[in-house]
């Protein structure tokens, strides 16, 4: 829980606040921009909540920090039920975020996929009674892909309650004890009609996207929405081999996709040929780079 005697100085006044614990994981400016930013080496509270959407926003944000340091003055018990209910919140199709970002991956995001030939857990959340029971009710998991080593969290423990197959790269696949399919080499691989999973070394040298109904990709922290800048970004630093994080992000243009569901960074919705055209711009910037170099 946050602590309210290491409340930052750079919240605002008000009921919400973030204290020192942070770690500026960027769950909360996801969730809620509109009260929260990043000042200096912290998130925190640069405008309050006003009305009702944005209360909830604030109180989906405080459950989902990985650490704990979202607090409130005064706290609403009926609202904080409310943000705990609405997760995995739903976004397209049978695509959810699962919210309760975990620490072990840095607060990263994870995903839920509802399939009839078996629902899928992209990345995980902390181990949490609330999911566990949400799952069991959409029908449990069938497969775990791991976007690469850093974001593995609870893996093992959701694997082990719903005896789900876990999916990771064999570059990668020290992260997780035994993996019971291990994906080798760089070159696409279909599971069922509408999965794709396509390896994009760079960040790890086993990352990996996947890519479903060619409408949503999911990147790990390969690719990722800048809302500041409007643009698909990719890792500058942390990063395996540089340039072939490059070939990785060209592999994309070969795919269409409307979604980019990210690990870390905020996730995004546009056309396909929107998409593309970002790519492109991202691909043109690296190489630019690249020269100049």
């Amino acid at each position: 829980m946050a602590d309210p005697n290491k409340r930052l100085d750079s919240n605002v006044p008000g009921n919400f606040y973030v204290d020192a614990t942070c770690i500026n994981c960027d769950t909360c400016r996801q969730l809620a921009p509109l009260s929260f930013e990043e000042i200096g080496d912290y998130s925190a509270v640069s405008c309050q909540p006003d009305g009702e959407e944005q209360v909830r926003h604030a109180y989906q944000a405080l459950l989902a920090c990985p650490v704990g340091s979202i607090g409130t003055e005064h706290g609403d018990k009926s609202r904080l039920q409310a943000a705990m209910a609405s997760f995995p919140l739903h976004l397209e199709n049978g695509v959810s975020y699962c919210g309760f970002n975990s620490e072990k991956s840095f607060g990263a995001n994870s995903f839920f996929i509802e399939h009839s030939d078996g629902n899928w857990l992209i990345d995980s959340p902390r181990y949490l009674k609330h999911l566990i029971e949400v799952f069991e009710k959409r029908g449990g998991i069938a497969h775990i892909f791991l976007t690469h080593k850093d974001d593995v969290a609870d893996a093992d423990k959701y694997a082990a309650h719903f005896g789900a197959e876990r999916i990771i790269h064999r570059a990668d696949a020290d992260a997780v004890s035994i993996a019971e399919r291990i994906v080798d080499g760089e070159e696409t691989l279909q599971v069922g009609s509408e999965f794709q999973i396509i390896p994009v070394p760079g960040h790890t040298a086993g990352s990996m996207a996947l890519l479903y109904r060619e409408r949503f990709l999911f990147t790990g922290d390969h690719l990722w929405w800048d809302p500041h800048t409007k643009s698909l970004e990719a890792p500058t630093r942390r990063i395996w081999r540089k340039w072939t994080l490059l070939d990785s992000i060209r592999k994309l243009l070969d795919y269409h996709f409307e979604w980019v569901l990210a690990g870390h960074g905020d996730r995004v919705h546009l056309s396909s040929a929107e998409i593309r055209v970002q790519l492109l711009a991202l691909v043109e910037r690296r190489e630019k780079s690249r020269v100049l170099r």
